[in-house]
């Protein structure tokens, strides 16, 4: 445990707070807008422009970070919006409030996530990014399991208090932001602090990027374009019959394993490669989605949502130890924050596609399609992603 510093345990605890705090109202998001008079057609709108945000600011922002030379701002700043913006989804109810303040969280997801990604980066070398990755999605995902446990809990005693589950929330993001206090960033000279960053300049980091990273970046951007929201998962577990009960509970189940096996895996994933182990997750996933598209049984869908876990746990963090594994150390945040914003625009057009296959053809054939996509994109990472790199 030598190669977890003592940076890597602070920011493992933020984003176990920040976590809590956020999936304690992932299952009654849904409930809490419908109340307040949000449609189906809205929720949808909402979330879509708020990963649009997410994903266009974590480019800009991760090259903003890498021209200064600076991590601790941008970490401190991002949490921080993150958590005042769970109270104001509460203080009033009008639409362009609730747009505001859920663009908000977003936002401040997209001004942490390359500084934040950069700074494990610097505390790992490349024989040991996967166990340093892997251990912070671990404590993260740990937040996965607390949260939604919290929030059954209290709901328990006030049944549909949904109102005041936004004020509990702050309570975890404060603590988040009181940990990134004890964060400092490195002393170390940089040459290109004074450059001007726009909007769209982190699209020209692509042009000049390594080979090796758009290799990979192709590969994992055309996952992710059928890699729909976890929400369908939950919709196919409701479909067999599940209560709203145990389709909460499955999800802690999944987010549980994801915990669990994060760690061990990303240590395993620096002994076999990371490639090796990134492969191994998609052939989970595809498991899972051709199962998800026969089975109608829910003891086989609580089975699929433990290898589900196990899929995030071999591919999530994994794939960022990767990335920095193959850039510049003065540009790891700009690489990450361009792969994740374009991840982010991807995931949005999955879900969207998935919605509108699952409306035309139904669940199975929306579960079959991405399994389809999934092999391909295996074997376009296995025979034409060759790297030029021990660890592969």
């Amino acid at each position: 445990m030598k190669q977890i510093t003592r940076t890597v345990w602070i920011l493992s605890l933020v984003s176990l707070f920040t976590d809590t705090a956020s999936e304690m109202l992932y299952p009654i998001m849904p409930i809490y807008l419908k109340e307040i008079g949000f449609s189906i057609v809205l929720i949808g709108i909402l979330e879509g422009v708020a990963e649009a945000v997410a994903g266009l600011s974590k480019g800009y922002f991760g090259k903003r970070s890498d021209n200064l030379g600076k991590r601790v701002p941008f970490v401190q700043l991002g949490y921080t919006l993150s958590a005042i913006s769970k109270p104001m989804m509460a203080v009033f109810i009008y639409p362009i409030w609730i747009f505001f303040a859920r663009t908000l969280d977003r936002f401040g997801k997209g001004i942490r996530t390359g500084a934040r990604d950069a700074m494990l980066s610097d505390e790992a070398t490349n024989s040991t990014k996967g166990k340093v990755f892997g251990f912070h999605r671990s404590m993260d995902t740990l937040g996965a399991v607390l949260g939604p446990l919290l929030a059954l809990l209290y709901l328990y005693f006030y049944p549909k208090d949904y109102k005041n589950l936004f004020y509990i929330a702050f309570i975890p993001g404060v603590l988040a932001i009181y940990a990134t206090f004890y964060l400092k960033d490195k002393k170390e000279k940089n040459l290109v602090a004074k450059k001007k960053t726009t909007l769209f300049l982190f699209l020209k980091y692509w042009k000049t990027s390594p080979v090796e990273y758009k290799k990979v970046v192709i590969g994992l951007l055309a996952f992710t374009l059928f890699n729909s929201s976890d929400v369908f998962l939950l919709l196919k577990a409701k479909e067999v019959g599940l209560s709203d009960t145990w389709v909460i509970g499955v999800y802690i189940f999944y987010n549980f394993i994801y915990a669990l096996t994060s760690f061990p895996l990303g240590v395993l994933a620096d002994k076999i490669g990371l490639k090796k182990m990134f492969v191994f997750g998609l052939f989970i996933f595809a498991i899972v989605y051709f199962g998800m598209s026969l089975t109608s049984n829910s003891y086989v869908i609580a089975l699929f949502f433990l290898l589900y876990g196990i899929y995030a746990a071999a591919t999530e963090g994994i794939s960022k130890a990767w990335i920095s594994n193959l850039v510049d150390k003065k540009n790891v945040a700009t690489a990450i924050g361009t792969f994740t914003g374009f991840q982010s625009i991807c995931a949005m057009i999955a879900s969207s596609l998935a919605g509108i296959i699952w409306f035309q053809f139904g669940a199975s054939t929306t579960f079959l399609i991405t399994g389809i996509a999934t092999i391909v994109v295996i074997f376009y990472i296995i025979f034409g992603v060759k790297l030029k790199t021990k660890l592969f």
